[in-house]
């Protein structure tokens, strides 16, 4: 083995041996050129091997990351919003789609953009019992249109929020615990994509001033509990709810509730009559309600929208709505309602503020005198209906039909719970029909100026 390797290197110091004096004589032979050219060829075949190959420049490696400073307490204005700072990074990482790039500005350690150079959507305030410590008090996400699978594990990692606002965004999952927050009141989850029951996590919030689920995919009945929150707003319109409405309606504190666009079936509960000191605009629009209107409606003394519209209750009209003397929108339109319209309601649009009184697409077959002026200056409306003589009717046959079904009695019918302000007074039986029925500046329209009806509006607006 060592043989065989030291041959060839013999040979090749003998060949150079035998060059050294042709390169070194200095004749311009051509011999001599060949000579040189084979000892650059050995020369070049003797370094192969033997001597170092040129290098290739290799590309400089970029330096790694370096870890960026955690932020300290000492960055921000107070420890609270210190705290508040990892809870809403921690969020941010999980929202999918913001198109209109409302985190960009979640960075830096101003949170509170009170003055408008904080983070959008989060507004501070100092707690109770504290001093000079402003913290997370509001955060307000109307109309950002954000995309997260949860908001649990943010809003209830806010200890001192008092309300969240969050109306259309895409927010899924459901409604957080937020019990342990003692200033917590305001809760709009309007708009976005929750689904499944309804959410058990509110009931406890029994101080809750206003609650806003409207415009979600929530489904099954309405839990009796949710009409003991002291709430004054509560809207559940436009979700897949379905059973009865809750028995103890009357026992909610709302004054503006809607319950509108579900699929409640059953009857207008009866105890409605125990929320007459409260109640102010009330919603029950777009369901499959039935049964007979309870003459208890007509307790509803701060009443301004009763709204009924577009369901299946029969019966006639309790006299006892003539008692809603604050009534400016009355809807029963949409029903399998019959027989007069009552003269007591009518004059509500000389002696009380009745404004609009939509009883179209029902099955009445007469009005009263005091009724007729009202449909001329177009207060009321009695289209396709089964009165005689009036234009745009349901048909004969429409009608007859209807008449052959089988009636429901309706109790207390015929009782007015209330002294009428114009009884006794005979000179007005024969004026009212001709008296201007509404003041000229009264708003008509229900879509305008009322907080129930805007509640039916997919967005809110600014």
């Amino acid at each position: 083995m060592g043989c065989g390797r030291s041959f060839p290197f013999m040979q090749l110091v003998f060949l150079s041996m035998l060059l050294v004096p042709t390169l070194s004589s200095g004749s311009g032979s051509g011999s001599d050129r060949e000579a040189l050219e084979i000892g650059i060829g050995i020369g070049i075949g003797v370094g192969v091997g033997g001597g170092a190959a040129p290098s290739t420049p290799q590309p400089e490696c970029p330096p790694p990351p370096q870890p960026q400073p955690q932020p300290q307490p000492s960055d921000f204005e107070n420890i609270l919003q210190y705290r508040a700072y990892f809870v809403i990074q921690r969020f941010k990482k999980t929202v999918t789609c913001d198109p209109k790039n409302k985190t960009g500005s979640w960075t830096g350690f101003r949170i509170c953009n009170n003055d408008g150079r904080g983070y959008q959507g989060f507004y501070c305030e100092t707690p109770p019992g504290l001093n000079n410590m402003r913290t997370i008090a509001s955060v307000d996400f109307n109309g950002f249109t954000l995309s997260a699978p949860t908001v649990c594990g943010f809003v209830d990692q806010l200890p001192d929020l008092a309300l969240f606002h969050a109306n259309s965004n895409s927010f899924g999952g459901t409604v957080p615990a937020l019990a342990s927050l003692p200033f917590f009141y305001e809760l709009d989850l309007s708009n976005n994509r929750l689904s499944g029951g309804f959410p058990a996590s509110v009931l406890p919030l029994v101080n809750l001033a206003f609650l806003d689920l409207r415009y979600n995919g929530y489904a099954g009945p309405v839990p009796p509990a949710v009409f003991l929150i002291r709430t004054d707003v509560l809207f559940l319109n436009n979700n897949g709810f379905t059973q009865s409405i809750p028995p103890n309606l009357g026992s909610t504190t709302a004054a503006y509730l809607t319950l509108a666009n579900n699929d409640f079936t059953g009857p207008i509960p009866s105890s409605i009559g125990k929320a007459c000191d409260t109640l102010i605009e009330v919603l029950f629009l777009g369901n499959r309600l039935s049964g007979c209107l309870p003459y208890e409606a007509g307790l509803l003394k701060k009443a301004t929208v009763f709204d009924a519209g577009s369901n299946q209750i029969t019966g006639p009209i309790p006299l006892s709505f003539g008692c809603l003397q604050k009534v400016e929108q009355l809807n029963l339109a949409g029903n399998l309602l019959y027989g007069e319209v009552p003269d007591v309601v009518c004059r509500l649009a000389k002696y009380g503020h009745l404004a609009n009184l939509s009883l179209s697409d029902n099955y009445f077959t007469s009005v009263a005198p005091s009724c007729a002026g009202l449909i001329q200056q177009k207060v009321l409306d009695v289209k396709k209906n089964c009165i005689p003589g009036l234009p745009n009717q349901r048909s004969p046959e429409a009608c007859a039909w209807f008449l052959k079904r089988p009636k429901i009695t309706c109790p207390n019918a015929h009782y007015i719970p209330c002294h009428l302000p114009w009884a006794g007074r005979d000179e007005l039986d024969s004026a009212a029909s001709s008296a201007p029925a509404v003041d000229g500046a009264r708003d008509k329209s229900p879509a305008s100026g009322y907080t129930t009806y805007k509640a039916l509006r997919h967005h809110d607006e600014p």
